[in-house]
């Protein structure tokens, strides 16, 4: 069982190797591919002319002869190629080709009007040099094309002179190649181009859409808008927000008795119902430490019912660890901690940034937090002012909290309905 694994994930391998070749080919190939297309089309043409010439008679036999060197040359020098792999030498000696035989094949017929322009072939080697050599490169191949078009209408009356007779349907067939043809050519290059354009496009979208997400995963919505707008120094001052701290009840002593893994899994399913829990309230998760976690309302948005709102979270998540700890059948309890005061918020970092509060109604939060009983919500008199009409509370009475001396807290027991 595990070697058919082994040999399903390596077919997996190759054929997702296979198919980013494929999908994502890179500038080499695609250089090769375009080139081999753009050669592989003129020699039809070719073909066409070196028939259609040659059923005219032996006098046009100069004429088929231009396309007929073209093709002889064209590919030996793919044969050289793939001989010595020097790409260099076949994009040029391409290019080349491309350039020069269709002015000597106009030439050789007798000018514009005998060969029905058809030059304009010609201008397949500046769109050649463009997709395969890029913009800089390519304007030199189509200051050569624009030089040997101007040379064609400058001596058009001198080679119009020894033009050999072409019958009307001829030179009508001639147009119709030369016209459609390259109309062809372009159309298909810039619908490629257009597709790649697009494809381009939707991959910076979902790109986008990943970054976007992943930075709402670590700062608050109204705080990412701000960094994306260049707003890059962030601290703002609140008169009044209720902080809650929870932590795990004897986190070091159940680490010690579980597998890593589960450990992990553990942590992760409480904390993502803490996560719904405020995302569902409305409020906002500052971080979390180890085993701790961290919620503050009235920012970065601001809301008068602050306090209300994170103590009925904290009443929802009590539930939620009380419902893990029975599906699991562990003995989870976890403290929490709440208090209201101004704080000042904001990011700090440059790389590994985060948004985060200061303030003594932090410190208060995370005294009340360590200083609550198990799966007991323990809150200041602080935010105990803002809610005792909402709420049912039981007084605890003065305890010493470090840094403050004695201190009123109170229990938050229930809501009043």
């Amino acid at each position: 069982m595990i070697s058919q694994t082994i040999t399903t994930n390596k077919h997996l391998l190759k054929a997702r190797e296979f198919w980013l070749k494929v999908s994502n080919p890179s500038d080499d190939v695609l250089g090769k591919s375009i080139l081999s297309s753009l050669v592989f089309a003129e020699s039809l043409v070719c073909i066409f002319w070196i028939f259609t010439l040659s059923g005219l008679g032996e006098g046009y036999a100069v004429m088929a002869a231009v396309p007929y060197i073209y093709i002889v040359f064209s590919y030996v020098s793919l044969l050289v190629f793939y001989k010595t792999k020097h790409f260099e030498y076949f994009t040029f000696t391409q290019l080349v080709m491309l350039l020069v035989m269709p002015f000597f094949m106009q030439w050789a017929i007798g000018g514009y009007e005998a060969s029905s322009g058809v030059a304009i072939w010609a201008i397949l080697s500046p769109i050649g040099a463009l997709m395969i050599l890029g913009t800089r490169q390519s304007t030199g191949w189509f200051s050569l094309f624009a030089l040997l078009a101007g040379l064609s209408w400058y001596f058009n009356s001198l080679f119009s002179i020894n033009a050999l007779p072409i019958p009307q349907h001829t030179k009508d067939a001639f147009f119709l190649m030369n016209v459609m043809g390259i109309a062809f050519i372009l159309y298909a290059v810039m619908r490629y181009f257009q597709s790649q354009k697009e494809r381009t496009l939707n991959q910076l979208a979902l790109e986008q859409a990943r970054s976007e997400k992943l930075l709402l995963n670590i700062l608050p919505k109204a705080i990412a808008e701000r960094l994306k707008d260049n707003d890059i120094w962030i601290a703002d001052s609140y008169d009044s927000v209720t902080i809650m701290f929870a932590d795990i009840v004897g986190f070091t002593k159940l680490s010690a008795k579980m597998q890593p893994v589960d450990l992990v899994e553990l942590l992760s399913q409480i904390f993502t119902s803490f996560d719904q829990l405020a995302e569902n309230n409305g409020l906002e998760k500052i971080k979390t430490i180890g085993d701790g976690y961290m919620v503050v309302g009235g920012a970065p948005l601001q809301c008068k019912d602050h306090a209300r709102v994170v103590a009925k979270l904290a009443m929802e998540m009590l539930d939620a660890v009380e419902s893990i700890a029975y599906q699991r059948k562990m003995p989870l309890q976890m403290r929490f901690g709440l208090s209201s005061g101004p704080v000042v918020a904001g990011v700090i970092g440059t790389s590994k940034f985060s948004y985060d509060i200061w303030g003594d109604s932090v410190n208060m939060a995370s005294r009340m937090e360590k200083t609550s009983f198990s799966n007991q919500i323990q809150v200041s008199q602080s935010t105990y002012d803002l809610i005792k009409n909402d709420f049912v509370f039981e007084a605890r009475g003065a305890i010493d909290i470090k840094g403050k001396g004695k201190v009123e807290t109170y229990i938050l027991k229930s809501k009043i309905v």
